[in-house]
């Protein structure tokens, strides 16, 4: 896996971390899903997209904030508070913006090598974020 110090890491823009976010984070979803349970496709489908949506990823949110360090904190508050976010139908502002900043702190993680900090805190949502 490709890492960036810090330094270099918080040169992207938020949206740009979030762009590879989104990946992270939708990877770990698929995965759980399969090795949890041998299920029809559509099935998987129907259980990853209600946990990629903004709405499941904006609760995430209030599950792990009491338990980020400062720079996590400032990494979250950057992918908020980004401009440039076309929200979808299928959600509200405030929630797309929380999921926008839950995707830029797993792109930030994913970039600064921190894979056993982004499994910590996926196994938090997934446990504790009901659907």
């Amino acid at each position: 896996m490709f890492t960036l110090d810090k330094k270099d890491a918080n040169q992207y823009s938020p949206l740009t971390l979030a762009f590879l976010g989104d990946a992270v984070y939708e990877q770990l979803v698929r995965e759980r899903l399969v090795l949890t349970a041998n299920m029809p496709v559509k099935k998987l489908h129907s259980e990853a997209v209600e946990r990629v949506r903004a709405a499941y990823q904006s609760k995430a949110v209030d599950v792990i904030s009491p338990l980020l360090t400062e720079e996590e904190e400032a990494v979250l508050k950057r992918g908020r508070n980004a401009t440039g976010n076309t929200v979808p139908k299928s959600s509200n502002p405030v929630e797309y913006r929380r999921a926008t900043a839950l995707e830029t702190l797993f792109g930030y993680l994913y970039l600064t090598g921190n894979s056993e900090r982004i499994v910590e805190l996926f196994d938090i949502i997934w446990y504790n974020v009901e659907l």
